[in-house]
């Protein structure tokens, strides 16, 4: 379902929070014919003057640090992804009428662009920035957009039939659309993340699974057979299901034989490329490799193209990012891994002599699973943040001992660069979201590679 864009006129919108998908929101809003006002916990003295000067110039009611005075006002409430529907005051507009529901459902509903939509715990950034890559590559219009950087209501508006929208959905994003349906959906993986906001594993498996839930053939969901969770997903899918699988040989769907990605679609096998000749490192890669060849093939791309595109890969960045080599010791940028199961997957893409820095806000994560990796893989753990505690208390359990707590990030890299020796690697990897030091795992990479550069001057 598209809705006419007419239909938007007049409406009136309250945007939840002011992050990249509220702000872009605003714009296409007021573009629609919508009466637009804004929510945001934040107080106004928090927001760029500009900001504030094109909210006045375009007659957009703002409520900073406030609530509406009366939530049966609004027609429509859009939230941002990191705003709850379960706040209370949402929760009064629904009861008083209101529709709930998000930017991506929005940025769907007026957009005539064809959607492929990629969620996952891990893997999201990676792999939707290699099919977008590829789609580039195929010489077709493409927009990478998303939880990726750029809010797909951007794009939407103004994108035609011929066009792609590659799109990063998280569970957040997922959990409040209605009518989405994407071209292709893909769900990489599904290990224990945000339960703070979502509080049971079936909670959040079920937001990951609205992203094939409109989806009817010829779709298709592209999805991992290795996860037997994440696989169970797909069992209520009407649209084509298409696996991937690292571990096994499959007779339908995207695979690894005899060390190459291979794609069999129910005629022939494909061959695509040697997994030798990928540039981003670790087993996890090879999946988002294998999803994003899946993707692609059954988009109708030729597989020569997929597979220089997906060879000629280096990465995203805050994504076990290379920063480069001091003193003979690597250091990489992990900033993006805000949970337990993505250090892990970076622990085994380097395998030995790790100095770890993780810690930051655990989003209610147990961390005992991440911490049995810690012996024999880490030399020393260097923890800093809110919750650096939690680590601390999950690493001696599992009789690990190496460890020191550190002021910040420039301590932590000071120390790693003190203790370091030539062969090893320092990892950025913390485990947890950033929100209690920075405001957001861009700033906090960033921050990280600036004080590695500063050790090499």
């Amino acid at each position: 379902m598209q809705t006419n864009l007419d239909n938007m006129r007049g409406k009136k919108v309250l945007i939840v929070g002011l992050g990249r998908s509220g702000t872009a929101a605003i714009q296409a809003l007021i573009d629609l014919g919508a009466e637009v006002s804004v929510q945001d916990r934040r107080p106004a003295s928090d927001f760029d003057v500009n900001f504030l000067s094109f909210l006045k110039g375009r007659n957009v009611a703002f409520y900073f640090n406030r609530l509406p005075e009366d939530m049966g006002a609004f027609d429509m409430i859009i939230l941002s992804p990191g705003a709850s529907p379960e706040l209370p005051f949402v929760q009064e507009g629904k009861e008083k009428g209101a529709e709930i529901t998000g930017e991506l459902e929005i940025a769907f509903r007026i957009s005539k662009g064809n959607f492929v939509a990629i969620t996952g715990t891990n893997g999201k950034t990676t792999t939707t920035t290699l099919v977008g890559e590829i789609f580039k590559a195929s010489h077709r219009a493409t927009d990478v957009v998303g939880n990726i950087g750029t809010a797909a209501i951007s794009a939407a508006a103004h994108a035609d039939e011929n066009e792609w929208l590659i799109t990063e959905t998280s569970s957040f994003q997922l959990e409040t659309t209605k009518y989405f349906k994407p071209v292709i959906s893909a769900i990489l993986n599904l290990t224990p993340d945000h339960l703070d906001r979502h509080h049971t594993m079936e909670a959040y498996g079920a937001a990951k699974a609205k992203i094939f839930a409109n989806q009817t053939e010829p779709g298709c969901l592209i999805i991992n057979k290795d996860d037997a969770l994440c696989y169970s997903l797909a069992a209520p899918c009407k649209c084509r299901v298409v696996p991937f699988s690292r571990k096994e040989e499959l007779d339908f769907g995207a695979f690894v034989k005899d060390g190459e990605i291979v794609i069999a679609d129910g005629e022939k096998i494909v061959p695509i490329c040697r997994t030798e000749d990928l540039k981003i490192i670790g087993d996890h890669n090879v999946e988002n490799a294998l999803a994003a060849a899946a993707i692609a093939y059954f988009a109708g791309i030729d597989p020569e193209v997929i597979g220089q595109t997906i060879t000629a890969f280096r990465g995203v960045e805050h994504r076990i990012e290379y920063c480069g080599t001091i003193d003979g010791v690597r250091y990489y940028n992990d900033s993006k891994c805000t949970n337990t199961d993505a250090t892990i997957i970076a622990l085994k893409a380097i395998r030995q002599n790790v100095i770890l820095i993780a810690g930051g806000d655990a989003k209610g994560q147990n961390f005992d699973s991440l911490a049995v990796h810690f012996p024999g893989v880490v030399k020393k753990l260097l923890l800093l943040g809110r919750d650096r505690g939690f680590i601390r208390e999950a690493a001696e359990k599992a009789g690990f001992t190496e460890i020191e707590e550190c002021r910040d990030i420039p301590a932590c890299v000071k120390r790693a660069h003190e203790i370091a020796e030539p062969g090893d690697s320092v990892l950025l990897s913390p485990a947890c979201a950033s929100w209690d030091m920075y405001d957001n795992f861009e700033q906090r990479g960033e921050h990280f590679k600036d004080c590695v550069q500063a050790l090499d001057r």
